[in-house]
C-alpha cells in the first residue's frame, strides 16, 4: 500500500516508497521512449529532420514550468530534460539515416 512521505516511519518504508516511484519513473520514461520512436516513424513520413529547434525549446520550457510548478528546481529539471531531448534525437537522427551534415 502506498504511504505518503509523512507516513513514513521508517527507513525502509522510506526506501520502499522510492523504490515504488523509481519503477514507476521506468515505465513513463519507457511509454516516453514509443512516443519517440513514433515520432521517428512520422517524421520519415511527412520528410521532418529529426531535431526541431522551436519544438525542443517548448518541451524544455514546458519541463520548467511543471518542475517550478511542483516546487522543484527549475534548473536541474531542465538540464536532466535536456539529456533526454539529446537522447532522443540522436534516436530519431539515428532511425531516420540523418548525418550530422544533414542536422544543420
Amino acid at each position: 500500500m502506498m504511504k505518503t512521505p509523512a507516513e513514513c516511519r521508517s527507513m525502509p518504508e522510506i526506501r520502499a516508497e522510492i523504490d515504488r516511484l523509481d519503477a514507476a519513473l521506468m515505465q513513463l520514461f519507457a511509454e516516453r521512449w514509443g512516443y519517440i520512436g513514433r515520432a521517428a516513424e512520422i517524421k520519415r513520413e511527412i520528410g521532418l529532420k529529426a531535431d526541431i529547434p522551436e519544438r525542443v525549446d517548448e518541451v524544455r520550457r514546458n519541463a520548467r514550468t511543471h518542475a517550478a510548478r511542483h516546487g522543484l528546481d527549475a534548473d536541474f529539471y531542465d538540464r536532466i530534460w535536456e539529456q533526454l531531448i539529446r537522447h532522443a534525437i540522436a534516436h530519431e537522427q539515428a532511425a531516420l539515416g540523418e548525418t550530422a551534415e544533414d542536422a544543420r
